[in-house]
């Protein structure tokens, strides 16, 4: 799965519009738009956010692992 596709999944999971995400983000609504489209890259900031917003890993949004769950902190 792409890792937009993920995006919005999650997004619509934690029922939350994309200008609830943006805001969190402090993005524009368009700007948080491009990457749920996939028209744009998401920043590794950015990337990092989405991953704590959704209680998730980084590697579940690029869809490098299907495990949902974030990495333990050791």
């Amino acid at each position: 799965m792409m890792y937009h596709k993920v995006l919005k999944k999650l997004r619509i999971e934690k029922t939350l519009t994309q200008e609830n995400i943006a805001d969190v983000l402090h993005i524009s609504r368009a700007a948080y738009c491009r990457y749920e489209n996939g028209s744009r890259e998401i920043p590794i900031a950015l990337l990092i956010q989405l991953a704590d917003i959704y209680n998730t890993s980084t590697d579940y949004i690029l869809g490098r692992t299907k495990i949902k769950t974030p990495y333990p902190f050791k």
